[in-house]
């Protein structure tokens, strides 16, 4: 009995201090409450810790700063702690007895603690995990995916090996959450097969996820963003987890989901609303400038009245603790606001002055663009401007870095290239796409319109350096064999240097490769064509044709974007009511979904072609969808706002001249009061012409009205009225000065014109009709213009038009003949005898 006694003490003591179990020492670890315990766990057992141990003492370490607001991390402090650079030791030596899971968390939270790729830990666990690769489970394939990432190896041959690994394996995963991480991580490797087979083991997986889980619906929008694909059905999805979601989600998120909606141009009016009243109410809640600049940013561009004058106000009490790169986002955010804040603008504009040389060329540009939109004016900040913008070019060799610092010279005041630079571009040229020869010739010729008007010279250079990039730009697009690899060029070019040099060789080009039109790329194809004004029949008809082929893989978020050139161009193609009834069909379910300025233009666009539909026009006009008109009206900028109210106020017009039968009210007469009392100016020279000569032909000035404006609101340039005769009929005394506009003749109701006109009587109205009015390459009318004629005709006018290739033609270069065309066109006569 004495000597079991005598034994006890003595195991109890070895129990204590030989690692006999390592549950002991772990619970220890576990119920630590705060770093300083476990620091003085790991000092007092770092000889004997296990490589279980290390992996959890790191782990309830970054569970602690998790744990913390980000005002109170210190992670640096943890970091430099030296119970941590133990851990950091004892972590090289025991990696290779760690299983696969606790290897990969160890790189992720090392990774946490701010050390770099360089780090020779770093280095060894992620070559550790190399070796034991082909071995993973998904769930650790996709967090090593994610710590590779976060090193910015998306581009390396690890990353390509976890693509293969994951294309061989794809039809057995079934876990999106992991898949979602691995998608993202691989995006800039893959193929568009792969990318693909990736959206659609997506599709499938989607209804396995629970409506919460937001990171993964946020990780599926970021993949898109990424391979750069507008994927409507399952951004619709995403979406729908977001707005279930909407209350829960904190500033960080709705700043990533709205800064990738705006990257892949998807507008969902309901999610930027219940986003907006979030946002609003956290406005109290920051004070601090980190936080209120991202919600500045992410607020501000949809913000009302009052919530951008709170959110300007406090921004501007924050504005000496601002760093760069935050005054840097507050100027990029008050250029979309379009803000007029001239307090606020100069105290941002003195912070970017201030910390200018730490600035990337990018971000010189940025500020550049800023500065001239916001209107601010500073010599100082230009001057400096120009000097870093020079010496970043001095050293450059990257030709897109080249044509952004060249782009953002050529925005400052007196724009100038000197020879070193014209020579630096030549030089850069053969490595240059469209995108970047664009904004060289861009940048070229406000540098020759400058020269021109100041300096009252072009240099000889310059205009060399215009044809070369002509020359590289066809060469470029006649060597192309890829209708996707052309978009991703083209889809964003705009410009004079475009239209006039590479527009109507790009059309060509797209013609080439016209059969590699399909259900992805139409919609972004049939947009691009909309805004050249270029009209193409074979491919408008190949557009059509696809879409009546592959209607069933078409969005209806994608009809609008389709349907557009045919009405901007005033085209219908061969099935034109097939193509259009297939359109319709598309959306009939959408109605209730699509967002209010979608349906707007839809509606319009397709009025121009005089196709109405019956369910789309009773989804307009009712009160319930206006209201929510309204809301989203108040979220856009004055000019998208502005174009919305005209547009359907037109859509409303064309409704009541065209479609009576519907019985939808005119409601507009305020909203065109309103915008028709404003001035409007001058008469160009052809106008003026016109109306003196109009005067002669008719018989003196009072038996024509100059800017008349009709019922429903039409403008037109002139009228006259003939008698059942053909002769011209006298109005009241109107005396006006040659050049301005007289006081505009208007009927404010909806009455047809000829209802109060003599017998037999009738009235014209005539329009000299500008470029704008006809397709860039063909002198044929447009949409708007051969829908005005339309109604005009309607409201019981003989309409002539006058255009102006006519007008200005060889065969009226004389004043006589000016007139015989006139009385040609209104009377039916030929040459006068006089």
């Amino acid at each position: 009995m004495l000597r079991l006694r005598a034994i006890c003490p003595f195991s109890w003591r070895v129990f204590q201090f030989r690692p006999f179990s390592f549950e002991p020492l772990l619970n220890q670890m576990n119920k630590c409450t705060d770093e300083e315990q476990i620091f003085d766990l790991i000092e007092k057992n770092k000889d004997i810790l296990s490589e279980k141990q290390v992996a959890c003492a790191l782990s309830m370490l970054w569970q602690f700063q998790k744990q913390k607001s980000s005002l109170l991390k210190n992670v640096e402090c943890i970091r430099d702690h030296p119970q941590f650079l133990t851990l950091h030791n004892l972590t090289t030596t025991k990696m290779e007895f760690m299983n696969d899971s606790t290897l990969v968390n160890v790189l992720y939270i090392i990774q946490q603690f701010g050390f770099e790729a360089h780090d020779p830990l770093v280095e060894a666990l992620v070559t550790e995990a190399w070796r034991r690769l082909e071995r993973f489970d998904i769930n650790v394939l996709s967090k090593f995916s994610s710590c590779l990432a976060d090193q910015h190896l998306c581009f390396s041959p690890l990353m390509g090996k976890i693509a293969d690994i994951v294309n061989r394996n794809l039809e057995t995963i079934q876990d999106l959450r992991c898949l979602s991480v691995l998608m993202v991580s691989i995006s800039s490797l893959i193929s568009q097969r792969f990318q693909e087979q990736l959206v659609n083991k997506t599709e499938q997986l989607f209804d396995t996820i629970d409506s919460s889980q937001v990171n993964i619906a946020r990780r599926i929008v970021q993949f898109l963003r990424n391979i750069k694909y507008s994927y409507y059905p399952l951004l619709e999805r995403c979406n729908k987890v977001f707005l279930s979601n909407v209350n829960h989600l904190d500033l960080d998120s709705i700043s990533k989901i709205l800064s990738l909606y705006h990257s892949l141009q998807f507008h969902s009016f309901e999610f930027i609303l219940m986003t907006k009243k979030r946002l609003t109410e956290m406005i109290p809640l920051f004070d601090y400038p980190a936080s209120f600049v991202k919600l500045f940013v992410t607020l501000g561009p949809v913000a009302g009245p009052e919530e951008e004058k709170q959110l300007k106000s406090t921004i501007l009490l924050m504005s000496e603790e601002l760093t760069s790169q935050q005054a840097l986002a507050v100027m990029g955010a008050m250029e979309e606001m379009e803000s007029r804040n001239s307090r606020l603008i100069k105290k941002i504009a003195s912070i970017l002055h201030k910390h200018l040389d730490n600035y990337k060329p990018v971000e010189l540009l940025r500020i550049t663009q800023a500065s001239i939109f916001l209107h601010f004016q500073s010599k100082e900040l230009f001057v400096k401007l120009r000097e870093l913008l020079l010496s970043y070019l001095k050293v450059s060799v990257i030709p897109s870095e080249i044509s952004l610092l060249i782009c953002a010279l050529s925005m400052l005041p007196s724009p100038h290239l000197d020879e070193a630079r014209i020579s630096q571009i030549e030089a850069v040229l053969p490595q240059c796409d469209l995108n970047d020869l664009n904004s060289f010739a861009t940048s070229v010729l406000r540098c020759i319109q400058y020269d021109h008007m100041y300096r009252n010279n072009i240099p000889g250079k310059q205009l060399k350096l215009l044809q070369k990039l002509d020359h590289y730009g066809r060469q470029r697009l006649q060597k192309c064999s890829s209708l996707n690899l052309l978009w991703e060029e083209v889809k964003s070019l705009k410009g004079d240097w475009f239209a006039d040099s590479l527009l109507e060789e790009t059309v060509v080009t797209l013609q080439r490769l016209m059969d590699e039109i399909n259900y992805i790329n139409v919609a972004g194809i049939a947009s691009f064509i909309s805004r050249t004004n270029y009209l193409s029949t074979s491919l408008l008809d190949g557009i059509a044709s696809v879409v009546l082929q592959q209607i069933e893989k078409i969005h209806p978020f994608a009809i609008l974007a389709i349907i557009l050139p045919f009405s901007a161009l005033n085209y219908d193609p061969p099935q034109r009511d097939e193509f259009f009834g297939t359109c319709l069909q598309c959306l009939n379910s959408y109605l209730s979904i699509l967002d209010p300025l979608m349906l707007v233009f839809l509606g319009y666009s397709l009025a121009t072609r005089e196709y109405f539909s019956e369910d789309l026009l009773k989804a307009i006009f009712n009160i319930r969808f206006l209201a929510k008109l309204d809301s989203q009206l108040e979220l856009l900028c004055s000019s998208l706002n502005m174009k919305v109210q005209f547009r359907l106020m037109e859509l409303n017009r064309a409704v009541c001249l065209e479609c009576p039968e519907y019985q939808i009210p005119w409601f507009h007469d305020r909203f065109c009061q309103q915008q028709y009392k404003k001035d409007f100016g001058s008469m160009n020279g052809a106008q003026q012409q016109i109306y003196k000569m109009l005067a002669e032909v008719l018989g003196g000035i009072n038996f024509v009205k100059a800017s008349v404006l009709t019922p429903y609101y039409y403008t037109i340039d002139f009228e006259c009225i003939l008698d059942k005769r053909k002769k011209p009929l006298p109005y009241g005394s109107h005396n006006t000065t040659l050049g301005k506009l007289p006081k505009i003749h208007s009927e404010l109701n909806t009455q047809i014109a000829g209802s109060r006109l003599p017998p037999g009587a009738e009235k014209i109205a005539l329009e000299f009709l500008d470029s704008r009015a006809f397709c860039r390459n063909i002198p044929h009318l447009k949409g708007k213009s051969a829908m005005k004629k339309r109604h005009l005709e309607i409201l019981g006018y003989r309409v002539i038009q006058i255009p102006h290739f006519e007008w200005n033609s060889m065969a009226l270069s004389t004043k006589n003949a000016r007139m015989d065309y006139l009385r040609e066109r209104i009377f039916g006569e030929g040459k006068s005898s006089s």
